[in-house]
C-alpha cells in the first residue's frame, strides 16, 4: 500500500460493520482502564522516524490556524513544529501526561470507554486526531461519531497507528488483524460511525519501513451540509 493509496475495501476478507459484535472488542484485561492508566509513562511508543512521519502528515492535512483535538492523547502529540495552530485540546487518561504535553493549550481527563459521549459543543474543532490509540478502543463506532458530532463540516479526522500495542489492552479484533487488516477495520469504523466522506488510507513511511517503526493513517472529513 504506497503513500496516498485511496483506501480500498477487501471484498470476501475486508471486515464489515455487521460484523462489529461486541465479543470482537474483548480484552485480556477488562479491569477499568483508569486502574492501567494510573501512573504516567512519559515515554513514546514509536520510533522518531516515524514520529516524524505522522507529524509531515499532520502539517500536510491540517490547515494553519485550526482548533484540534488530540483524542486520548498523552504527553506528546506530535504536532508539527512551527505548524500554527489556534488551540490543541487534549483529552486522555491521566492527568500528568496531560500537563507534561508542551503542544496543549488545554486538557480533559475522560475515558471514552465508559462513556462515548465527547464534552465538547457541537462543531466545535477543525480536525480531530487519534495517534496511536485506536486499538484500545471498546466502543469505536460510538467514539466515531461523537467525533463527526464535534466536527466542523468539513473537518478532518485522521487516525494514525504503527504495529504496536499494550497486547492486554488491545481489542480483540485488533489484535488478530494484519496492519492492512487495521487499516480497513479503521476505515469501517469511520463508515458505521456515517457523515464521513472521502476515507482513505495510507502507509506513511512505506519507504523507509522497515527498518522504521510503520506508520499508517487512516483519514477522512467530515460530510459538509448540503
Amino acid at each position: 500500500m504506497p503513500p496516498g493509496t485511496p483506501l480500498q475495501r477487501l471484498h470476501g476478507g475486508a471486515v464489515t460493520e455487521s460484523r462489529l459484535t461486541p465479543e470482537y472488542f474483548q480484552r485480556e484485561d477488562e479491569e477499568d482502564d483508569g486502574v492501567f492508566y494510573e501512573s504516567p509513562r512519559l515515554v513514546v511508543h514509536i520510533d522518531n522516524a516515524a514520529i516524524a512521519a505522522i507529524s509531515g502528515f499532520f502539517k500536510e492535512q491540517i490547515p494553519e490556524n485550526s482548533e484540534v483535538l488530540d483524542l486520548m492523547s498523552s504527553w506528546r502529540s506530535h504536532w508539527p513544529q512551527g505548524h500554527p495552530k489556534k488551540r490543541l485540546v487534549g483529552l486522555g487518561l491521566n492527568h500528568v501526561e496531560l500537563q507534561e504535553n508542551p503542544d496543549l493549550d488545554g486538557y480533559v481527563v475522560h475515558n471514552v470507554n465508559n462513556n462515548p459521549i465527547l464534552p465538547f459543543e457541537n462543531e466545535t474543532f477543525d480536525a480531530v486526531v487519534i495517534t496511536v490509540s485506536a486499538q484500545y478502543l471498546t466502543k469505536p463506532v460510538a467514539t466515531f461519531q461523537q467525533v463527526n458530532r464535534i466536527l466542523r463540516p468539513g473537518g478532518v479526522f485522521i487516525v494514525s497507528f504503527s504495529n504496536r500495542m499494550f497486547p492486554t489492552k488491545a481489542v480483540l479484533i485488533w489484535r488478530n488483524s494484519t496492519d492492512r487488516g487495521r487499516v480497513d477495520l479503521v476505515g469501517t469504523y469511520m463508515e458505521g460511525a456515517e457523515n464521513f466522506e472521502d476515507i482513505q488510507g495510507t502507509f506513511l513511511n512505506a519507504e523507509t519501513s522497515p527498518p522504521d517503526d510503520p506508520m499508517f493513517a487512516v483519514f477522512s472529513r467530515k460530510a459538509k451540509a448540503s
